[in-house]
C-alpha cells in the first residue's frame, strides 16, 4: 500500500523554525520527484518546494525562497522541509507529493498543520 506520512507540524511563533518530514512506503521512492505543497483555508493548494529524484536542483516558491530548504534521504525514503523565519502567512496544511509524471503516478500525503502565530 502506497503511503506518504507527514509529520513535524505544529504551532510556532513568528520567526521560529520547524522541520517537516514525509516518510514514503509502498513505492520506489528514489525514482520520484518529491515536493511540498501547502494549502491555507479558502485558498488553492500551492507548490512550496520541489526536489528531483537525485536530490539536485531544488526549487522554491518565491514566498519561501531563502527561508525553506527541501532535502531528501533516499535511504530513509524521506523528504524534509526545513522551515526557518516562519511568518503568519506560512500557516497552512503542508502536504508532500511524490510524482513520476512520465508514468502518471502521483501520490499525496494526508498533510500536517503548520500554524505560525504569536
Amino acid at each position: 500500500q502506497v503511503q506518504l506520512v507527514e509529520s513535524g507540524g505544529g504551532l510556532v511563533q513568528p520567526g521560529g523554525s520547524l522541520i517537516l518530514s514525509c516518510v514514503a512506503s509502498g513505492f520506489s521512492f528514489r525514482w520520484y520527484t518529491m515536493s511540498w505543497y501547502r494549502q491555507a483555508p479558502g485558498k488553492e493548494r500551492e507548490l512550496v518546494a520541489v526536489i528531483t529524484s537525485a536530490g539536485g536542483n531544488p526549487n522554491y516558491a518565491d514566498s519561501v525562497k531563502g527561508r525553506f530548504t527541501i532535502s531528501r534521504d533516499n535511504a530513509k525514503n524521506t523528504v524534509y522541509l526545513q522551515m526557518n523565519s516562519l511568518k503568519p502567512e506560512d500557516t497552512a496544511v503542508y502536504y508532500c507529493k511524490a510524482d513520476w509524471s512520465n508514468l502518471r503516478l502521483v501520490y499525496w500525503g494526508r498533510g500536517t498543520q503548520v500554524t505560525v502565530s504569536s
